[in-house]
């Protein structure tokens, strides 16, 4: 376990919250990200970190 929990930090970034964010500011920006939603661990993971790229280039714009 000390392997994994290395990956992890205390600052925890939740896209959710980029995405209701989004929703209320610039609400047009949800219509250009799907997820698949195949309910499988390593997928969920890989979308989240697309949908946080997503959001970086189109909403926060770093």
């Amino acid at each position: 376990m000390p392997e994994l929990e290395a990956y992890f930090h205390y600052r925890y970034l939740d896209v959710s919250t980029l995405k209701e964010l989004a929703r209320r500011w610039k609400p047009e920006i949800l219509d250009g990200f799907k997820k698949q939603g195949t309910h499988q661990a390593m997928d969920d993971i890989r979308e989240s970190v697309a949908e946080l790229s997503y959001y970086r280039e189109h909403f926060i714009k770093l």
